[in-house]
């Protein structure tokens, strides 16, 4: 097992890297997208949260040429200088995807272009693309104090309008992808249209993702609602993934594992579902959290403290031989002048403390 670092576009400089390499790194998950592209907030060090009306900011502020494979191979590069293994991308920009997620009138030419970057990611050698395929997106969640010594951490508190308000037109993960867009909603659809519509994303893209080498991994929805902002999600119960990884059964189709999120959710068991994905060699990498609770009312926190014994998931990992990257998945802030670095680096230790732990088989 690795341990590794998660990076959002506007960390990706020399001064982060060094942080992540100093808290015992030697991988990298990387998201491209620009998630506040001209939106009204400013980019912290922490997770996108909130903001139902306007959403987070506008799709497409990644420039087309950073998807590209002499692109991508540079920033493998620019991560290899520093130290470390470039293991994924998170995430297609909506504007790249919206139509696939809607079944809209563009769906044909944008798998097209998903399939264009998939074969760029394959070409500069990185193994694994991310994504969520979703309509509302992350939704539903606000900042608290729920945790240790009242650090800052994100949470939910039941049903708020941020989780139930409906999808503006043009709108979509939370990201405007057109401004012109007539007024209205989106129209609610049921459960089973929006799997039909991920059959078809998967049955074009991992044929394509096979050829390239690349992963596909699918993140389970957070908050695990059945609906959020009135509609379906796709993974909110743990047996989900496994209809995921069996509508197109490959390698290539396979679970960006998220912990915190797999515990909020209100059936299952989380070790048990660790166990059957990592025995089957459906995990590509995981976010490694905790978190306090199940939906709609839980917490994150801190690593060593909610509800999931993060040893138990360790061993149960090492058991099955799982050799992939774990990163941190969000931490809460801390109390001192660097709040997210101290919440980061807190994290990194434990993690690898039990990373080392578990590799040598020898109990902490």
């Amino acid at each position: 097992m690795k341990l590794g670092f998660g990076f959002y576009r506007h960390m990706l400089n020399r001064e982060h890297c060094d942080f992540a390499v100093q808290c015992g790194a030697t991988h990298a998950v990387v998201h491209l997208v620009d998630y506040f592209h001209r939106g009204s907030r400013e980019h912290g060090e922490d997770q996108p949260i909130g903001d139902t009306h306007g959403g987070w900011g506008i799709a497409g502020g990644t420039p087309d040429e950073e998807w590209s494979e002499e692109s991508l191979r540079s920033l493998k590069a620019e991560l290899k200088a520093a130290g470390l293994e470039l293991e994924a991308i998170e995430n297609f920009d909506p504007a790249h995807w919206h139509d696939v997620l809607l079944d809209g009138p563009r769906k044909a030419a944008q798998i097209e272009r998903l399939k264009e970057i998939i074969r760029n990611v394959g070409a500069a050698g990185i193994p694994v693309f991310g994504y969520n395929f979703s309509i509302a997106g992350v939704a539903g969640r606000t900042v608290g104090n729920g945790t240790r010594g009242g650090a800052r951490t994100v949470g939910m508190d039941g049903a708020a309008e941020s989780s139930t308000a409906p999808i503006p037109k043009g709108m979509v993960w939370n990201m405007v992808y057109d401004g012109e867009a007539p007024e209205g909603m989106l129209p609610e659809i049921d459960h089973e249209e929006l799997w039909s519509r991920l059959e078809f994303f998967l049955r074009e893209l991992v044929p394509v993702a096979e050829e390239a080498g690349v992963r596909l991994a699918a993140h389970p929805d957070d908050p695990p609602l059945p609906r959020v902002r009135r509609q379906p999600r796709l993974v909110y119960q743990p047996a989900m993934y496994q209809r995921l990884v069996d509508l197109v059964p490959s390698r290539s189709n396979a679970l960006e594992f998220c912990l915190g999120t797999l515990a909020e959710m209100s059936e299952g068991d989380i070790y048990e579902a660790c166990d059957h994905h990592s025995r089957q060699g459906d995990i590509a990498y995981i976010h490694f959290r905790n978190v306090r609770g199940k939906v709609p009312h839980y917490t994150e926190t801190f690593i060593d403290e909610g509800d999931i014994d993060m040893r138990r998931i360790m061993e149960i990992l090492r058991k099955n031989r799982y050799e992939g990257v774990l990163i941190p998945d969000h931490a809460p802030q801390m109390s001192c002048e660097a709040p997210w670095h101290a919440g980061m680096a807190y994290t990194m230790g434990y993690m690898k403390a039990l990373l080392d732990g578990a590799s040598s088989g020898r109990p902490e």
